[in-house]
């Protein structure tokens, strides 16, 4: 690691760096995750009413996730290319660019959010009580929105630079935090006072918080990247072009994934009650062993390829990706049979009762069938981001994700609740399908 904080990733054995990249990557996203499941296994205590309240509120805070890998992938990427090709003061500014553009995103929709609430928890035709509940969880989530897009956005440019390790440490202090302070604030303990849902959004608020203050912490020190570069800067018409054009396909698409599953979520509500949204809901976390997992291993290949790309070593990342799709299609064969056989047992880790248990295994049970095909897509979509071609995968997941929504209304019209499962079911195969295909052929005509 040089003195500015880096790793470079052009020389030495390729799979043990992408080992030692996604391991942290993937740790860290499984811990983001777990924010959501900690929440959902204490709320699912209380009942299928607040669990739907909080599960159909992770749609948005998902969307809002969504938003904010305009930075994080444009921070991936412009950093990681700028130091393969050892532009280092040129990563120095974009990471200036990224922080200061995730302030702005992050107060701008947390304002707008707080005071937005209530009409958008309407489109869910939600019961009034679980209405109530999902507001008042969305507006405290909000007001921490700033700090959680900061702390994304450091984290992605700690990945940038090789050193995938301090997101992890960071993530886990803020995980820890969150577990100690949900049972308290839910069910009341130690003299203070039981606030159910409100509970657990205080207690990640706090700990999202507690996050981004370690990473300015950290960066400020004299070990901290780029010899402490300013947060806060005057925004430049070309590196601000740049990172939008490298982010906003990613963060658009993911964006109207969340919009998309947000409207699927209404669907669900209408052909399955509180029930279908449960299982969507929850059901989506467990998928999350596929997606953090593929996602970790994404954004180590996606630095690792930007870095040797830059450099002009194309070899190096054609065969960091046969190495990284060979173990994780290993992976998605245990993940298949699992969600396959035992769907209901792993969904009864969320909620006692037997309704909720039998509706969430058969949602897992038919999303079995596409989680390899799922890791497909995002492992490719690492090379795509490596490469600086943010645009094809982002149309190829625009495209099928929206055929999701006459899939699920023609199949659910006669198949009920299981008809949208299975409309979701197909659109991941077929981006898995496609997405390593075209960049197949873009590969050859380049």
């Amino acid at each position: 690691m040089s003195k500015t904080g880096v790793k470079n990733l052009g020389e030495g054995p390729i799979f043990g760096q992408l080992i030692r990249l996604a391991s942290p990557i993937m740790a860290a996203g499984f811990i983001q995750m777990t924010y959501s499941l900690v929440d959902m296994l204490w709320i699912g205590h209380l009942g299928s009413k607040e669990m739907a309240a909080v599960g159909s509120m992770g749609i948005i805070v998902w969307w809002l996730s969504s938003v904010i890998l305009l930075t994080k992938v444009g921070a991936e990427i412009t950093i990681a290319q700028s130091i393969g090709a050892k532009r280092l003061e040129e990563a120095r500014v974009y990471a200036s660019h990224t922080v200061t553009l995730s302030l702005i995103l992050g107060l701008a929709l947390g304002v707008t959010l707080i005071f937005a609430a209530r009409p958008l928890i309407g489109l869910f035709k939600l019961e009034s009580d679980v209405a109530g509940m999902a507001c008042e969880y969305l507006q405290i989530i909000c007001v921490s929105l700033p700090a959680y897009y900061l702390a994304y956005t450091f984290s992605g440019i700690y990945n940038a630079t090789g050193r995938t390790s301090i997101p992890f440490y960071f993530m886990t202090a803020g995980l820890v935090c969150n577990i100690l302070l949900d049972p308290v604030l839910i069910f009341g303990l130690g003299g203070i006072e039981a606030m159910g849902t409100r509970g657990a959004a205080i207690a990640t608020a706090f700990s999202q918080g507690l996050v981004a203050v370690l990473f300015i912490w950290k960066m400020k020190q004299k070990n901290g990247i780029f010899n402490r570069f300013p947060f806060i800067v005057r925004l430049q018409k070309g590196y601000t072009v740049r990172l939008l054009q490298l982010g906003l396909p990613i963060a658009a698409m993911n964006c109207l994934f969340s919009g998309i599953s947000f409207y699927m979520a209404r669907v669900s509500s209408i052909y399955g009650g509180h029930l279908g949204v449960t299982s969507q809901a929850a059901g989506g976390q467990v998928e999350g062993i596929t997606w953090n997992t593929s996602q970790g291993f994404s954004t180590a290949l996606g630095t690792f390829t930007a870095q040797n790309y830059a450099a002009g070593k194309i070899d190096r990342t054609r065969r960091a990706y046969r190495y990284t799709l060979l173990l994780l299609l290993s992976l998605g064969v245990a993940v298949t049979f699992a969600f396959f056989y035992f769907g209901k047992e792993i969904f009864s880790l969320f909620t006692p009762e037997t309704e909720a248990q039998i509706a969430g295994g058969n949602y897992l049970h038919i999303a079995a069938f596409c989680q390899m095909f799922m890791m497909l897509e995002i492992v490719t979509l690492g090379m795509w981001n490596g490469y600086g071609k943010t645009l094809p995968p982002a149309l190829i997941s625009i495209g099928f994700n929206l055929l999701r929504i006459p899939g699920s209304l023609g199949l659910a019209s006669f198949m009920g609740i299981d008809g949208v499962w299975i409309a979701i079911t197909c659109s991941a195969i077929l981006k898995g399908i496609v997405s390593p295909i075209w960049f197949q052929i873009a590969c050859r005509k380049k």
